[in-house]
């Protein structure tokens, strides 16, 4: 259909100002779209689809943008469907702890609002400030913090979702001991907007914490085994830190200015149960370490820091250089390998890699930058080590023109027939967000 023609059509169910024609359907990252839509109601977005999927047309969901480079192999669908305009919290049980949200407002808009009730969801996405609900849960996303407080799956207890023909289902509930019938809310988090547009989520959520501190070990000799033996005495412990992450050298120089291996072991409790967990790491120290403590304050500050390190999708990246971001899930501790390992790739693939990883959970993010050719070198043997070690690897940003020569999911799961059997059964007319999730769906 010509844009014009779309463009003239949506004019119908929506008003003007909602509606923008794109001078150019290219754009760095892809999924694009002919015409930009922004709907401020559950009943347009509705309209959008069922418009859509009646005409057979494909539609590119987004929020924030910061997820606009993981995955997708369609430079721009028909319509380009952006939550930007529907935010807003719609009830909060400060009581029960829980909150339901419309799924295009940002992270921090809500952690701000929630802050004032000495409340908070007990997420950690990069760009929070970005980030929008709905993005953050179509990719089950997560930071370090999961360790203590586990990923969007752990901390979602109900979802409101519009299927590509209109129609509006409620999976889950508002109440967090809700335990009927099948987990349903599990089927759509994660699942990069493909079965549905998610328009409201509902939280539990967590007390702030009375106090926090970020210990950073830094080990100046690289000694793997020295840092392996001392996140066991951590784990087996009876210490409750809220995340265990290990920084890559040059990751730590950025944030830290020590450019050695750093453990960051984050803790957050009432005031004296911090300290003496502090205390307990300083009783077991290993030999020629160095430990610095942040409180309160610093340590927020070192984190704001952090969550910005990872490439933004919603940011035009200038210059010649690509850059690309991997999440890898290893076993545990396997996260030492794969760090030491991505570290070796820098000088034989001429690219720059700053990592991390959490001892705890398994799970690393690898960025990687330097020429086209070398960037995309590099991702595919991440993707061997990390198959060698019995893990995945994900591309979860890279540039358009770069996705075309990189199975940015990796190879079909055993089980990628029973998610293109649920694909077909929601979405017959592969509408949503065409060939962005596993194995080209």
């Amino acid at each position: 259909m010509i844009a014009a023609d779309l463009l003239a059509e949506m004019q119908q169910f929506l008003m003007e100002e909602q509606i923008t024609m794109e001078e150019s359907t290219s754009h760095p990252f892809g999924n694009n779209g002919h015409i930009s839509v922004y709907p401020k109601s559950e009943e347009e977005i509705a309209t959008v689809l069922k418009y859509a999927n009646d005409k057979e047309l494909s539609i590119s969901v987004m929020g924030g943008g910061t997820k606009r480079g993981f995955g997708g192999v369609i430079e721009s669908a028909d319509i380009l469907l952006s939550l930007a305009n529907f935010k807003g919290v719609v009830e909060h049980t400060v009581g029960d702890m829980t909150l339901t949200v419309k799924s295009g407002t940002t992270f921090q808009e809500v952690q701000n609002y929630l802050a004032e009730f000495r409340q908070k969801i007990s997420l950690d996405p990069f760009w929070p400030e970005y980030a929008t609900i709905g993005g953050i849960i179509a990719a089950n996303d997560s930071g370090p913090r999961r360790l203590r407080y586990g990923a969007a799956r752990d901390a979602v207890i109900g979802l409101r979702t519009v299927y590509p023909n209109g129609l509006v289902i409620r999976s889950g509930g508002k109440v967090v001991k809700n335990v009927a019938g099948y987990d349903m809310n599990k089927l759509f988090i994660g699942s990069m907007g493909t079965l549905g547009v998610v328009s409201e989520v509902t939280f539990k959520l967590r007390p702030l914490a009375k106090y926090e501190s970020l210990v950073l070990l830094t080990f100046p000799e690289g000694n793997l085994e020295e840092m392996k033996t001392f996140a066991v005495k951590v784990l087996d412990s009876l210490i409750e830190p809220v995340c265990i992450e290990l920084l890559n050298p040059l990751l730590s120089f950025r944030l830290t200015g020590q450019k050695q291996y750093t453990l960051a072991i984050s803790f957050e409790d009432v005031e004296s149960s911090v300290h003496y967990q502090e205390e307990f790491l300083k009783g077991i120290q290993p030999k020629k370490t160095e430990l610095t403590i942040l409180h309160q304050k610093e340590a927020q500050t070192f984190w704001e820091q952090f969550y910005t390190i990872s490439p933004n999708g919603a940011i035009t990246e200038k210059g010649t250089e690509t850059t690309a971001a991997l999440k890898i899930g290893v076993v545990n501790l396997d996260v030492l390998k794969m760090l030491k390992e991505s570290e070796l790739l820098q000088d034989k693939n001429n690219v720059i890699i700053e990592a991390h990883g959490g001892l705890g959970h398994g799970l690393c993010q690898v960025i990687v930058k330097g020429a086209s050719e070398d960037v995309v070198a590099a991702i595919h043997e991440l993707g061997k080590m990390a198959e060698m070690l019995g893990g995945y690897a994900i591309v979860k940003h890279l540039p358009f023109i770069n996705r075309k020569d990189v199975n940015v999911w990796g190879n079909r799961p055993s089980y990628y027939f029973l998610l293109e059997g649920i694909k077909e059964k929601v979405d017959p007319n592969k509408i949503l967000n065409p060939k962005r999730f596993v194995g080209g769906i």
